[in-house]
């Protein structure tokens, strides 16, 4: 990210269907993206909500086919969740951090295969379009981002950042925003250490978490009810990282104070 930027547009992408299995995102992104009569810039991300990603690739799970092993039913009876959702949370978590018998449905927190720590291993019920069917993280969303921005270069001649989000909560905080779970092109951490603060004064410790600002500014325009799960994000300044991916901002479990 450089400086001199001031001035940032957010757009939220018209006309993206519901989305099926065997949809190809980065099409329906650039379609989306033609129907509003603009040109891509260099600069532009865009940012995707892991939904429709996940619903593209076709990672759901029905109720009806899961069976509980003895330790979903323990962790159910400590939670009041339906056993066969935690178990589902287990098939997609590394470890369980705190279980809680909390309104409506229970939670547990746990450390999903990816290395994120959040709710209900991001496992959501919300927009599935089918009662008893969950939806289910991307298998690889830094894979799923970099496919994106093969088809928009591809498609519209340039190498845009894309950025999957999805809605976590945070420690200390109440409320959720949205963070970056999946990156290609675009910085995901800026590393501003050795580098003067406006009066000149060194910066020590300073590295912004670019992808996961992007990702929260774009989530104002991506309402529940909306029917909006992309966000065309131009005017920042920024250089292309080609290397970019959001495991980048798994903290380390020797840095991790929380656990």
């Amino acid at each position: 990210m450089n400086a001199g930027s001031n001035t940032m547009e957010l757009v939220a992408l018209p006309g993206i269907p519901g989305v099926r299995e065997g949809d190809d995102v980065g099409d329906l992104v650039a379609d989306a993206m033609a129907r509003t009569g603009r040109q891509w810039q260099t600069g532009d991300i865009v940012v995707i909500a892991q939904k429709i990603v996940s619903k593209a690739e076709g990672r759901t799970r029905r109720l009806a086919d899961i069976y509980p092993s003895h330790m979903a039913w323990e962790y159910a009876s400590v939670s009041d969740k339906d056993p066969r959702k935690v178990q589902a949370m287990l098939d997609e978590s590394v470890d369980v951090v705190r279980v809680a018998k909390v309104g409506p449905d229970g939670l547990m927190i746990t450390r999903h295969r990816h290395g994120w720590v959040c709710a209900n291993a991001a496992i959501d019920e919300s927009n599935v379009g089918e009662d008893g069917t969950m939806l289910l993280l991307p298998v690889d969303p830094d894979a799923s981002a970099a496919e994106v921005a093969r088809k928009l270069e591809a498609r519209g001649g340039i190498k845009a950042g894309v950025i999957i989000s999805d809605t976590f909560g945070r420690a200390w905080r109440r409320g959720l925003v949205n963070v970056a779970i999946g990156a290609a092109n675009v910085p995901v951490i800026v590393d501003w250490i050795g580098r003067v603060d406006a009066y000149g004064r060194p910066l020590q410790i300073s590295q912004p978490a670019f992808a996961d600002e992007v990702a929260a500014a774009a989530g104002l325009l991506m309402g529940k009810d909306s029917f909006t799960p992309v966000v065309l994000v131009r005017g920042l300044s920024w250089d292309i990282d080609n290397g970019a991916h959001a495991r980048q901002l798994v903290r380390p479990l020797e840095e991790d104070l929380f656990q």
